[in-house]
């Protein structure tokens, strides 16, 4: 049994941050409803690549659901009853729809609603869709990412949609327990941006102390040396020397006796003397190839990488020995992250389901229960 059993999820969201966020739940064991127009998410035809009728991406975020049709504007008696038999509801239309299909605040009693917008439900902006990469320009993460020298870069994923349905699932899982104490439902107001501004950490808090913005660094670290990638003879790796100690360990495996002098022992003096660091281990590592220095780190206990690709990460022992993907009806699928030592651990259920499959089998359960 999921930690999650008996839970039904009314999905009315689509493309990612939502279907993120009820995907989690639905491995935690929630029963999700995927509601969707008759023309479906919209991800179901971002490919190639696709397995079978859908694009890999749809399969990427919707495992573990039941697929509904439902046309809202024509069919709001059905939406009205399966909200009432729902105990959780995520949607991410724009600030009013759901207030246009006629759902009102009792309707909604004792359910929990989570909202996903661009901007949230208030505020000068809360009328503007909302896009990942358009949320990743806005949030200042794009500021910060890419070559010194380069173009703003976004993140390779949809960082913020990402970190989105996370939350969203972690807010639903609060808002349940508050619920389990006290009986009430609450309504989640969860936006992009929000998010975006959260996940700046250190990077906001550096400008919050200084008063400066933070610069583009490539893949090195605002406030640690060395911390960052370099090219070895035959191909790039991580150095991520977070301490002292490690950076000792450092000089003394590459011989750079003279970065360990008094002015660089501490973590000040190294940012102060960047330039010089890094030009210097740079030359050094150059003239090793990647296995190389992989052994003479792991040797000292200071932790060093090498840059995978995505089939060399999913490939790796380590991630082998970890299930890092799950087979669901003969179909590849990334494993969630929550593992449970004991009890109710995150688990595969259905695969990613057809357009409709579920309508007759979700309004017959469903409905039958709530009349």
């Amino acid at each position: 049994m999921g930690a999650l059993d008996g839970i039904r999820v009314l999905d009315l969201s689509r493309v990612l941050a939502g279907p993120w966020a009820t995907q989690l739940l639905a491995d935690l064991g929630a029963d999700v409803v995927k509601v969707e127009a008759p023309w479906g998410d919209d991800t179901r035809r971002w490919g190639p690549p696709f397995i079978g009728e859908d694009a890999a991406y749809f399969h990427s975020c919707n495992r573990g659901k039941r697929s509904i049709v439902l046309d809202l504007q024509e069919q709001s008696d059905t939406l009205f009853a399966l909200i009432q038999a729902s105990d959780v509801i995520v949607e991410n239309f724009k600030v009013g729809t759901m207030e246009s299909f006629g759902v009102s605040q009792e309707m909604l009693t004792g359910k929990i609603l989570c909202r996903i917008t661009g901007f949230g439900q208030t505020g000068p902006r809360a009328a503007e869709p909302g896009y990942d990469v358009a949320l990743q320009a806005m949030s200042g993460i794009m500021s910060v990412t890419g070559p010194t020298d380069g173009e703003p870069a976004k993140v390779g994923v949809a960082w913020i949609d990402l970190l989105t349905g996370t939350m969203a699932g972690n807010a639903i899982l609060a808002a349940l327990f508050h619920r389990e104490r006290t009986g009430e439902g609450q309504t989640i107001d969860l936006s992009l941006f929000d998010v975006g501004l959260m996940a700046m950490v250190n990077q906001a808090q550096n400008w919050i102390a200084s008063g400066q913005d933070p610069e583009r660094m490539g893949h090195a670290h605002p406030n640690i040396v060395p911390y960052q990638a370099f090219r070895a003879s035959d191909d790039w790796f991580v150095l991520a020397c977070g301490n002292d100690d490690q950076y000792a360990k450092v000089c003394t495996a590459t011989q750079c006796d003279g970065l360990y002098r008094t002015e660089l022992q501490g973590n000040a003096g190294r940012l102060r003397h960047r330039t010089e660091i890094i030009s210097t281990l740079s030359d050094h590592f150059s003239t090793q190839p990647v296995e190389h220095w992989l052994k003479e780190f792991a040797s000292v206990g200071v932790p060093c990488s090498p840059i995978h690709s995505v089939s060399q990460a999913f490939t790796d022992a380590q991630a082998s020995a970890r299930n890092a993907l799950w087979d669901i009806d003969g179909n590849q699928s990334v494993a969630s992250a929550l593992r449970f030592m004991s009890a109710t651990p995150a688990t595969p259920s259905i695969p990613p389901p057809e357009l409709g499959a579920h309508t007759d089998e979700v309004l017959a359960e469903w409905l039958e229960d709530s009349a």
